[in-house]
């Protein structure tokens, strides 16, 4: 019930809620990896990321690095800033599904991120 209601809370734009929900759920069930990856979503999403590493880390040790699980973390250092890293589990996922179009819209993404945030030297255009 309460990975249900995180996870809509989630989808909403309601991260706090979100975090509050899947946080009971894991505590409750704390095998329930559905609720430990959105659990991490959502503490990404409230700028928590050493939280979120840990939900990632306990999502990892039940399910193994999964796309979903890969994918997310590559938000996760995009978020951050941290492009190289997130280039790193973007690829990581994208060599276990070609054809996720999730993970090519993310790479495609991250790709216009990096050219936004690198800039030419002495701001010559």
């Amino acid at each position: 019930m309460e990975t249900r209601l995180g996870l809509e809370h989630y989808n909403r734009g309601s991260y706090g809620l979100s975090q509050r929900y899947l946080k009971d759920a894991v505590e409750k069930s704390p095998k329930d990896l559905t609720a430990w990856i959105g659990l991490a979503a959502s503490y990404d999403r409230l700028r928590c990321f050493d939280l979120a590493d840990q939900a990632y880390a306990q999502a990892i040790q039940l399910g193994g690095e999964t796309v979903q699980i890969l994918n997310d973390q590559g938000y996760s250092y995009m978020l951050r800033g941290n492009l190289s890293a997130a280039r790193r589990k973007f690829e990581k996922a994208y060599s276990l599904d070609p054809g996720n179009p999730v993970i090519a819209n993310n790479l495609k993404l991250l790709n216009g991120s990096r050219r936004f945030i690198e800039r030419p030297p002495n701001n010559q255009p």
